[in-house]
């Protein structure tokens, strides 16, 4: 079988990378251990960052048609409602968190990726891997027993914390036990008080623990409680019966009755704070819980190993074709090990989902009717969750203007705001049109104010692009508004946005040379033909 790219695990984090990478034209070959795709309870949301991320891979319609967007979030203490959490305060196409059960994810994700010419293999376990300068051997056992041998120029573990080919790259998977802490989770449906709205979840606080209660897209709710762990040794799911009595204690609803969903799906769970100690060794890589994993405060987990996947698809790719040096694929790691360490640290404060003592308890449910008064926590949160602050500023890809005092706009590493433009005279019928459906996912997109995208400056910016092999669209753009024309950036500055959304240069329009050193540095020790800069006519009112 000629592949390119063998990916091991068909969750959602190979999915993504599978679809990233056939889109990008790279042959795929993705095998998983399992039988099929499962059907229990495991992630549940996807946050806005992963739904941009989705959206740019073809995908983000037919997730969101399958899900629940939520809308609000009340949230009780001693029997009482604090307040309520409003989402969609992001400036983004998919501003809300989206519902959705993993399991549908995944089945979704399979078909899209089977109508792009692959199928998963299910069934295939990976025994063993070797890399070597040029290529990656493994060996793969197949569901009637049989052993084949298979060689791929590049292989990545998508395939969880017992990572087979994380084992085999000998790569430490550093951290240690979260003690104290076990999660039961379960679907239902409740009979209390609360109804069942469309778009409104709950959080209940109480000593010792944190129960979130999630709607689902086909009725019923998911429950899913943080709580201390007096028995370690009770590793057995829980029965309807004691999440039933769990959720009535920590809401004081002695009278709350729960019904099962259609499939049964209860879980008790325990877990490592782990991150690998690096993401790459030679033709090997690592993705999602192959590469990080901890306790899922937040919700998280799945998030950030889809946005990992999407990272990694467009440079391995590039890599793969020629257009990047294997530099490239060290940023992926560098970025996507910060990214994880940074969600460890901080989940470790997220008081409103991890359990409390009674005396933090009462400390902390005394200050959250004030904050969820007010606008600008709210505002500030829902951007902390929606994960579309997350920057890699620190990335070596990210290279800022030199020399100069720092103006406006976002910054080197920081994501590309979904900016509103002034339709294009091509565009019939649309007032506005926004930036990211503007960007691809195949390219780098210079984005310029179309104010100073004069002749000489458009020759001069396309002449640096001139005779590398990484895919430019020249793109000059008419805000909106002044506030939007603000989002961009300053109107004499250039920002050259990669191809996962993220700023990864920022410099003067006067100075075309960074533009050109930075496509150097990025092609170095590529080898396909060169290709033009792409350039695109201003965007300018009717």
């Amino acid at each position: 079988m000629d592949v390119d790219v063998c990916v091991v695990g068909a969750g959602p984090v190979g999915l993504t990378l599978a679809i990233g990478l056939r889109r990008l034209g790279v042959r795929v070959r993705i095998v998983d251990k399992a039988p099929a795709t499962k059907r229990e309870a495991r992630a549940l949301v996807l946050w806005a960052r992963a739904r941009e991320a989705l959206d740019a891979l073809g995908v983000g319609e037919t997730l969101r048609h399958r899900g629940v967007e939520l809308e609000a979030v009340t949230v009780h203490a001693r029997d009482r409602a604090l307040g309520e959490l409003t989402t969609g305060w992001a400036r983004s196409a998919h501003a809300r968190p989206l519902n959705i059960e993993q399991h549908d994810i995944e089945r979704l994700l399979s078909e899209e990726l089977a109508r792009l010419g692959t199928r998963v293999e299910w069934n295939t376990e990976l025994t063993d891997v070797k890399v070597h300068d040029d290529r990656a051997e493994f060996t793969l056992r197949h569901e009637n027993g049989t052993v084949e041998s298979a060689v791929a120029p590049w292989i990545v573990g998508c395939e969880g914390t017992a990572s087979v080919v994380r084992d085999r790259l000998g790569i430490a998977f550093e951290g240690r036990r979260r003690t104290g802490l076990q999660v039961v989770q379960g679907n239902a449906h409740p009979t209390w008080r609360l109804g069942e709205e469309p778009g409104r979840g709950h959080i209940f606080l109480a000593p010792h623990r944190s129960l979130l209660v999630f709607p689902l897209p086909g009725g019923g709710f998911r429950f899913f409680c943080f709580r201390d762990d007096p028995d370690p040794t009770l590793t057995a799911a829980p029965t309807i019966g004691e999440l039933r009595d769990l959720v009535a204690e920590t809401a004081l609803m002695p009278g709350l009755r729960l019904e099962a969903t259609d499939h049964l799906w209860l879980n008790r769970a325990r877990f490592s704070d782990r991150v690998a100690a690096r993401l790459r060794s030679g033709r090997g890589l690592l993705a999602g819980d192959a590469a990080h994993a901890w306790a899922p405060v937040g919700g998280h987990g799945m998030n950030v190993g889809i946005l990992g996947a999407h990272n990694l698809a467009w440079k391995l790719a590039a890599v793969h074709h020629g257009q990047a040096g294997e530099s490239l694929l060290d940023t992926y790691s560098d970025e996507q090990r910060l990214l994880a360490v940074r969600y460890i640290r901080e989940m470790r404060f997220n008081f409103m989902e991890l359990p409390l003592p009674p005396l933090g308890f009462r400390a902390f449910t005394a200050t959250v009717p004030a904050a969820l008064a007010r606008r600008g926590f709210q505002r500030r949160l829902d951007l902390r969750l929606s994960d579309l602050s997350r920057s890699h500023r620190d990335s070596a890809l990210s290279r800022h203007r030199p020399g100069r005092r720092y103006r406006a706009g976002p910054r080197a590493g920081d994501r590309m705001p979904d900016v509103a433009l002034t339709a294009d005279a091509g565009i019939q019928g649309a007032a506005a049109v926004r930036l990211h459906t503007l960007l691809g996912y195949e390219r780098w997109t210079l984005v310029l104010h179309a104010a100073r995208a004069g002749a000489g400056v458009l020759d001069a910016l396309r002449q640096a692009c001139e005779g590398l092999p990484a895919p430019v669209r020249v793109l000059p753009v008419t805000p909106w508004d002044t506030a939007e024309a603000r989002r961009l950036g300053h109107p004499d500055d250039l920002r050259l946005v990669r191809p996962d959304g993220y700023v990864g240069l920022v410099a003067p329009l006067a100075r075309p040379a960074l533009l050109r050193s930075y496509l150097v540095a990025l092609a170095a020790e590529g080898r396909t033909p060169v290709r033009r800069a792409q350039e695109h006519p201003p965007h300018r009112p009717h």
